[in-house]
């Protein structure tokens, strides 16, 4: 069972290392196991599989619809049932994975498969820092059909993607885009900010939020959970990554919650070239460019760079420390550093070697817990 990931800044509560501020994006619903991006050219989205094996629109839906489901809750203000969510099978058990933000305040939930068969469903954990939440129902495991978890971290610009969920109570609805963007930051319900999110133009509207976002391989690379408030009508949607969702789900699954650790640090892989340019000491390890005030990591000293620079498109800040190893495990990109962190809690310590200049430090670090 994975666990659940620690988060590395303020974007990172979902375990990422961004500090890109939110505030462009709007919640959906009423309360309901990534790296840089590499272009690449858009998939079709109508026409059948391609040669490499990806598979149609057409043929995803038929595989992973069933196991998407539609949330019917009775609020504490009214006695009245309301469809206002999506969520989808993970597995045999009976868990679902939907979004906090539609589930939040719920006196009764119902899980729908097809529009006319509800069962009721309880609660068995939710994260408001991800926003991510887990329930379970009573059915027999030949009856349920959990969708595949792809990676998140392989998700690039330009990739196909599927939404599947319930947009305006109309069930078990599919839209095809593609992967507008990734490492978005979006804002959780509870003020926290999630990292790594996916930025797609298949619609996203109202209802679909806690549905799948599926890759051309019919495996889950995101659950879907806002749409752009200043866009209506286009569909720009985001949906929180599904490294992250695993982790969340594992242990919300395992302890019915969730202790996020927080490093406090937005950091850019080392390329050959930019270590190149700028005379870095190693040509790997991952540069801070920034840290949060009061964090774990501004406790501990580590420096931001403080000079911008532009290398091959890419936006830098160099100047500032080099993190080369956690704990004795070389780090050369930002996943390997959130997969260091996953089996941390707030108040664990961390060996940290850092170059600093072209020297080498080590440097302790008290990780801390997430930032409102």
């Amino acid at each position: 069972m994975l666990r659940a990931a620690a988060s590395l800044g303020i974007a990172a509560v979902g375990g990422g290392v961004s500090l890109l501020g939110a505030g462009l994006t709007g919640n959906l619903g009423t309360r309901t196991t990534i790296k840089q991006i590499v272009m690449s050219p858009p998939a079709p989205v109508a026409h059948n599989a391609a040669s490499s094996g990806d598979l149609s629109v057409e043929q995803i839906y038929r595989s992973d619809a069933p196991g998407v489901v539609q949330i019917i809750t009775t609020r504490a203000s009214t006695r009245r049932q309301e469809p206002l969510g999506s969520g989808f099978v993970i597995d045999k058990a009976g868990d679902i994975v939907t979004t906090d933000g539609v589930i939040a305040g719920a006196r009764k939930l119902q899980v729908s498969f097809s529009g006319n068969d509800e069962r009721g469903a309880r609660i068995v954990g939710t994260d408001p820092v991800t926003d991510v939440a887990v329930l379970r129902i009573d059915a027999h495991s030949r009856s349920l059909a959990p969708l595949p978890l792809g990676d998140s971290d392989d998700v690039r610009v330009g990739d196909l993607v599927v939404a599947i969920g319930n947009p305006f109570s109309l069930t078990r609805t599919a839209t095809a885009g593609i992967v507008s963007a990734v490492e978005r930051t979006i804002d959780a319900p509870a003020g926290f900010s999630i990292g790594h999110a996916i930025q797609t133009d298949a619609a996203i509207n109202r209802g679909n939020a806690g549905g799948p976002l599926i890759d051309a391989h019919g495996d889950v690379i995101g659950v879907n959970a806002q749409l752009s408030t200043g866009t209506a009508g286009n569909g720009i949607g985001f949906a929180i990554p599904v490294n992250t969702v695993k982790s969340v789900a594992a242990q919300l699954i395992r302890d019915g919650k969730v202790k996020h650790a927080f490093l406090g640090v937005a950091a850019q892989p080392v390329t050959p070239s930019l270590a190149r340019l700028y005379d870095l000491p190693v040509s790997h390890g991952l540069l801070v460019e920034s840290v949060t005030p009061r964090s774990a990591a501004a406790h501990a000293g580590l420096r931001a760079g403080s000079t911008p620079v532009l290398v091959q498109g890419e936006s830098y800040a160099v100047g500032g420390d080099i993190i080369v190893a956690v704990d004795g495990k070389a780090v050369s990109t930002q996943s390997q550093l959130r997969e260091l962190l996953t089996l941390d809690a707030p108040g664990d310590h961390l060996a940290m070697t850092v170059y600093r200049g072209h020297s080498k430090i080590h440097v302790e670090v008290t990780l801390g817990r997430p930032p409102r």
